[in-house]
C-alpha cells in the first residue's frame, strides 16, 4: 500500500484499516508458527503497512493540534 493512498483515507477509514492490518498480522504469525505460511515476506509487508497507517494517524493528530 502506497503512502499516497493512505493519506487519502479519512480518520475512520484509517482506524478500520489499522484493525484490518493487525488482524492480518495475527493470522500471518499464527500460520508462520504452524509452518503453513507460503510467503514469509508478507509479514514484513504487513508490519510496514501498519507503521505507515500509524504514521499518518499521528500526523493527522499533530496537524489537528497545530490548527486548534
Amino acid at each position: 500500500m502506497k503512502i499516497s493512498e493512505i493519506r487519502d483515507l479519512t480518520q475512520q477509514e484509517l482506524e478500520e484499516k489499522l484493525k484490518e492490518l493487525k488482524a492480518d498480522l495475527f493470522n500471518l504469525r499464527f500460520q508462520h508458527a504452524i509452518n503453513q505460511l507460503e510467503n514469509p515476506m508478507r509479514l514484513n509487508v504487513v508490519k510496514k503497512d501498519i507503521a505507515k497507517v500509524k504514521t499518518i494517524i499521528r500526523e493527522n493528530e499533530l496537524k489537528g493540534n497545530a490548527e486548534a
